[in-house]
């Protein structure tokens, strides 16, 4: 295992792409060792794509490309505006209430990010403020994607555990921690813009007008509550319902909206073909690694030494957390919950934690990760569209990371923050 660690290693450092080095170290490491036979690669690998629940992926990111493109995003503006507008920092609070709607929608942080910057940045600079504290309310704000219902990583992380927790478990358990992610900024974005003096809508909050944009919103709002109503009254599975979001998505776009045309069709086809085969090469290269830790037992042995360090699951829990914040360092989201879940799962359930409580500490650290420098990939993805330095952005984002690992940690030591509601509806 020591030769597949310095194999991986010096691949990632060389800048080889993570799924190449998953599946380069794993190979060689394999033709090595003459007590395995060489047809274990492709065996693995099938088995690793070989899954039922895998084509929610692409289901649910054709879904928020679908509903991105269904023009969607000016009523989801209107009615955060109408509802927290009239706030000093209104547009700021506006940018964190439509991030916590559009979670419902895409599930992504960077489709988030990259969405929320083109339209939200420009308008919030009309108003005065400044560029960096624009990319940072809307860099920071759109890691609630991921953790607000329905989650792509929390499907992955869901796959990669063998199924072993509940995918609709884990969408529950982010409802509660992204809305204290979401009205925390809020208070940040108050402080910032009350001593910074930024812009301040005149008049007070509206009902009518609220109420009249609210009903144009409502076609976004559906979403989370078509996806989870379905898995938790059992209608359908959570890869059934990710399908049925993207039927949905195309109706809205095509016949409420009707901004949705054939001639988008093939471009999101595209993007999303894309997105998925990485994650598919991902669970396919990442399947012979997690064989071979299998085989040599490696989590009994990380949880041995663990258990030499102290029998408490809040221990885990921190070191799990200094150790994702290590690898955010050098690995996307995606590699990190394909490489490192199936060798914490079993550790877990050694210390009895519940699963569905590490899994969503395991997503929420990770997505957390998206925007901690130096290797945030939705920091470089506001950065590109907004054309501002990854310096500037970092000195005004660091509000909102703290506060983000802040909830974290709450969620980490008072368990029932994630647990509650999965535990309402018999999931938990």
């Amino acid at each position: 295992m020591i030769l597949l660690g310095i194999i991986f290693a010096a691949s990632v450092i060389l800048s080889v792409p993570i799924a190449f080095s998953m599946g380069l170290s794993s190979a060689i490491f394999l033709l090595s060792n003459p007590d395995f036979p060489i047809l274990i690669i492709p065996h693995r690998m099938f088995n690793g794509m070989n899954s039922f629940p895998l084509l929610a992926v692409p289901f649910f990111i054709m879904a928020g490309e679908l509903m991105v493109h269904s023009g969607i995003m000016p009523s989801l503006i209107r009615f955060a505006t109408a509802l927290v507008g009239h706030i000093r920092g209104g547009l700021a609070h506006a940018v964190i209430v439509v991030s916590m709607i559009f979670a419902g929608v895409t599930g992504a942080a960077v489709a988030e990010a990259a969405a929320l910057s083109k339209i939200m940045i420009p308008s919030m600079e009309t108003d005065g403020y400044s560029k960096d504290f624009s990319a940072a309310v809307v860099s920071a704000s759109s890691v609630i994607g991921p953790i607000i219902p329905p989650s792509i990583a929390m499907v992955i992380y869901a796959l990669a555990a063998g199924g072993s927790v509940s995918i609709g478990g884990l969408f529950l358990a982010g409802v509660i921690p992204g809305v204290l992610i979401g009205f925390g900024m809020m208070v940040i974005v108050y402080y910032i813009c009350f001593k910074r003096k930024f812009y301040k809508k005149e008049g007070r909050f509206n009902f009518r007008e609220t109420l009249a944009s609210l009903k144009s919103a409502l076609i976004a709002l559906m979403m989370p509550i078509i996806v989870l109503g379905g898995i938790l009254s059992g209608i359908f599975t959570a890869t059934e319902s990710a399908a049925i979001a993207s039927v949905y998505s195309f109706f809205v776009g095509f016949f409420v909206t009707k901004k949705l045309k054939l001639k988008h069709l093939p471009q999101i086809m595209v993007n999303t073909g894309i997105v998925t085969s990485v994650v598919m090469l991902l669970m396919a290269t990442c399947s012979i690694t997690t064989w071979l830790i299998t085989v040599y037992q490696l989590p009994a042995k990380i949880s041995d030494l663990i258990f030499s360090i102290s029998r408490d699951p809040r221990i885990l829990f921190l070191l799990v957390m200094a150790l994702l914040l290590i690898v955010g360092c050098f690995l996307e989201s995606v590699a990190a919950l394909i490489m490192l879940v199936p060798i914490f799962v079993p550790i877990a359930v050694e210390f009895g934690i519940h699963p569905i409580h590490f899994g969503f500490v395991f997503v929420m650290n990770l997505m957390i990760g998206l925007i901690t420098p130096p290797v945030g990939i939705v920091l470089f993805t506001t950065c590109g569209i907004v054309n501002i330095s990854l310096e500037r952005l970092v000195k005004s984002i660091w509000p909102f990371i703290l506060w983000q690992f802040i909830v974290l940690l709450l969620v980490i030591f008072i368990p029932e923050i994630a647990l509650f509601i999965p535990r309402l509806f018999g999931v938990g």
